[in-house]
């Protein structure tokens, strides 16, 4: 199970959203260990459910569920004006982005709605509402200091021993990219609670010890 099958990839990468095959297999791998704790499999950053078939399908398989946090509106780097702004996301009745319904058509797409659970909200909220442990955190979602810290600080702590803590857009360069992601890396291997146990491109895999 720690590779997806033709037919998952391929949805996959039919998906809307960013994150390269190579890095959306070693989630999947990274995924399909952590799922042997038999907690639920979390992600922060949902966008249009691209990495969110390969934690479903995981799940699907090892009787768990994978969750997904996301406000739906869309991250600073997905508004109007910038670098990847999608107009075909937004609502024309509010103007405003909103994800959920593409996200929603793309889990069905791949029969697995019935493997997520969707909570549409701000992280921080949610995080201070979910009381228990998880088998995965995926950290992928708004890429300021302040969003990144947030999601860390909220979600971090709630990975079960030898669970794993999954970070995006890790650039030690900041030629490469926002260095939030990467400040939350550093945070979480100097805390002393997380061995990193690979790398792929820009996701790091770490697991708590």
């Amino acid at each position: 199970m720690s590779e997806p099958s033709a037919e998952i990839l391929a949805a996959f990468e039919a998906a809307k959203g960013f994150m390269p095959v190579g890095e959306g297999l070693a989630l999947y791998a990274a995924a399909a260990e952590a799922a042997k704790l038999g907690l639920p499999l979390l992600e922060v950053g949902t966008y249009c459910g691209r990495s969110t078939i390969l934690l479903a399908d995981v799940a699907r398989q090892a009787g768990t569920v994978a969750v997904t946090v996301d406000h739906h509106r869309g991250s600073e780097e997905q508004q109007p004006g910038w670098e990847y702004h999608d107009a075909s996301v937004v609502d024309p009745e509010v103007g405003l982005m909103d994800t959920l319904p593409t996200f929603r058509r793309t889990l069905r797409k791949a029969g697995l709605e019935e493997h997520v659970i969707a909570v549409v909200g701000r992280s921080p909220q949610v995080a201070k509402v979910w009381g228990g442990q998880l088998g995965l955190v995926f950290v992928d979602g708004g890429h300021t200091d302040e969003h990144a810290t947030n999601d860390y600080e909220g979600w971090a702590p709630k990975v079960a021993p030898g669970g794993l803590l999954v970070i995006h857009d890790v650039f030690p360069d900041p030629a490469d990219g926002g260095q939030a992601p990467y400040r939350i890396y550093l945070r979480a291997l100097e805390s002393g609670d997380f061995e990193e146990i690979s790398v792929t491109d820009s996701l790091r895999v770490l697991r708590r010890r």
